[in-house]
Order: structure tokens, then sequence, then C-alpha cells
């Protein structure tokens, strides 16, 4: 695979979705070398929106094209920003050699590591290859990303015995349905008015759920299994896996993680703190303002607070991070395409509409 004259093809399946707005916008702003950019859709979902084949970059408008011109021939990378029916379109035609998953659906976490860009997670090994002769590349979950970081940072200073991880999910991880229903539920209580229940099956404004009874539900619980197993083979003994719960909160976008370890050792907050720091991490001091989901939104850095030691457990430690989960995943999806697209002239193109 090697760049075009003008660029890199570039499909984004599920770009209608907030995850693959999010790409568009990280793609744009990291300058990746592209000449061509495909969206694709599963045609009429609850999270779709009018579709827009082919964009020019620089304008992000809407080109005049053929319906000939937005074929996923000539694709060289795809990005899988939701469960799609045109992704195993593209798999089935053998198109195009890399494809960066980040919904999680096709890539297998237990015979292959979740990549976090700026960790070593993969140990060397070779992407997956799907029987269309497709390089699968999975793209860690933000939570995966969070936890994993602080974990593998911290036990190169210290063992770890034991890591419990508190997560508080945005309602973006339900699309705009969660958001719909977050808003409306918001509004009708201020006015007094009967609250929509359909998504999270109970009153989530000004309020936090354990698990969720409608048809969020099952959207939840798989996203828990899936950071499960993706930390499981990213950890992959390095660390304690980390015993997780996802919790449902009354925010419309970013999250937060709140991490409980205990090490074998008792270590000061600040040499923990030393430890974990890092791009993208982000620490802040006790005399700063406490980083939230607030402060975390638009931006691919992972705010961390002060430290606190634990004052009933010499051992333990709480560590709380503020990411925007939606731009972090983005922010890493780009960076592994950055990192396994080939170099070359395309580098430093100039942008140009498809006709």
């Amino acid at each position: 695979m090697t760049p075009g004259e003008t660029g890199y093809s570039v499909a984004i399946v599920g770009a209608s979705s907030l995850l693959g707005r999010e790409l568009r916008a990280v793609i744009r702003a990291r300058r990746l070398p592209i000449s061509r950019l495909i969206e694709l859709e599963s045609g009429g979902g609850a999270d779709a929106e009018p579709e827009l084949p082919v964009l020019d970059i620089e304008k992000d408008e809407a080109a005049e094209f053929l319906a000939s011109q937005a074929s996923v021939s000539g694709i060289d990378v795809a990005f899988l920003a939701s469960a799609t029916d045109p992704a195993q379109a593209l798999l089935a035609s053998g198109m195009p050699p890399l494809v960066i998953d980040l919904d999680g659906g096709l890539a297998e976490p237990e015979r292959e590591p979740p990549q976090i860009a700026f960790l070593d997670t993969r140990a060397g090994s070779a992407p997956e290859t799907h029987p269309s002769g497709t390089h699968v590349v999975a793209a860690a979950h933000p939570v995966t990303m969070i936890v994993s970081a602080l974990l593998l940072r911290l036990s190169t200073r210290t063992e770890i015995t034991s890591a419990v991880a508190q997560v508080m999910s945005p309602a973006s991880h339900l699309g705009p349905r969660g958001i719909e229903e977050l808003q409306k539920q918001t509004v009708n209580l201020l006015s007094f008015q009967k609250i929509p229940r359909a998504i999270f099956g109970s009153q989530l404004a000004f309020n936090l759920l354990p698990r969720l009874s409608g048809s969020g539900s099952d959207a939840l619980s798989a996203l828990e299994k899936r950071i499960r197993a993706e930390l499981g083979s990213t950890l992959a003994g390095r660390a304690p896996l980390a015993a997780v719960k996802l919790l449902q909160s009354a925010v419309f976008y970013s999250m937060s993680v709140l991490l409980y370890v205990e090490t074998a050792q008792p270590m000061a907050p600040a040499q923990a703190a030393h430890a974990i720091s890092g791009e993208p991490i982000h620490m802040s001091r006790a005399s700063d303002r406490p980083p939230s989901q607030v402060d975390a939104t638009g931006t691919a850095e992972i705010l961390v607070d002060s430290i606190v030691a634990d004052t009933s457990r010499p051992n333990g430690l709480w560590i709380w991070a503020a990411a925007d989960n939606l731009r972090l995943a983005a922010d890493n999806a780009v960076r592994i395409a950055e990192k396994l697209l080939p170099s070359g002239p395309a580098a430093n193109i100039v942008r140009e509409r498809v006709h």
C-alpha cells in the first residue's frame, strides 16, 4: 500500500455517528494526507443523518459526485466508527488493505491486544489478518486507554496488587438517541412534564444509575464486557486486571474514571504522579482546580487530578481521570493510521476536491 499522487483514499464507516464526526475533525486537525474521504452508512439507522459520500477536505462541504465515484474501490484505509453493514461489504470485497476498528465489532482482543498509540501494547505482533486479506487493527476503547496507561506506567515503579475502576459513562456512548433523551428528561423535569424513559429505563437527569433498564441496557453491558476483554489483553500480566464497573452518569459528553490501586509497598502520591505523567496525561496539582468532564471536552488529553492516598489503607491510592471519550478515541485511531500507513510524497500534499 502506497499513497497516491495526492494522498490516501480514506473511508469512515458510520460517518454520521458522533464518533464518525469526531474522526472527521481529527483527520482535518492532524492533517492526515488524504485525497478522498468517503462516508459510508448503514442506510437509515436511528443514529444516521443524510449521507455525504465524498467531501471537500479543506472546506468540509459536500462535493458534487457521481454514484460510481463513491464506490469502495481504491480505499487505502477504513475507520469503523459503528457496527454497520458497509463494514462487512468492505471486507467481503477484500478492500481496503487496512481497517481500524473503533467499534470493537470485528477485532478480537483475545487474539490481539487493542492498539493505544502512545503505549506499547502489541509486543511486536503483526496486525490481525481477516480471511479477506484485510489487516484489521483494533483501536482500544477510551476506558481501556485510561486504565491501561495508569496501571502500566505505575507498574514500572512499583508492584500493584489490585485495582478497581469505576467509570462514569456519558450519554454520548449511546449516540444521538441517548443525548436526545437526556436533554428531554432535563427540560421536562424543569417544566414538570412527563419524562421519556425508552433508552435509560428511568430518570437519569440529575441522577446516577448503576445500570440501565431501557433499550440502552444491552449497549452498556456490551461495553463493560468489551472493556474487560481489552484490559485482559492489554495488561497481559504486566499489571493486575482491574475490576471494572460502568455507571451511567447524567453527563452528555466526556467521561471520568475513579481508579483505586493497592501497591505491595506504600507509595507516596507524588511518586505515583511522577510515574504516570507523560503525554497525553496531564497531571493537576493539589492547588489546582480539580479536572472535570467539562474541562476535558474537545481535547485528546487525559486529565488526572492530584493523587490521594487512602487514609485507612496505607498502600491504597485514589486516582481521578477525565477525558473526552469521542475525541480520545478518534485521536488514537488517526494516530494508529499515521503509524501504519507508509510515509511518502503525500505527506506534503495540497488537498483537492474529488470530482
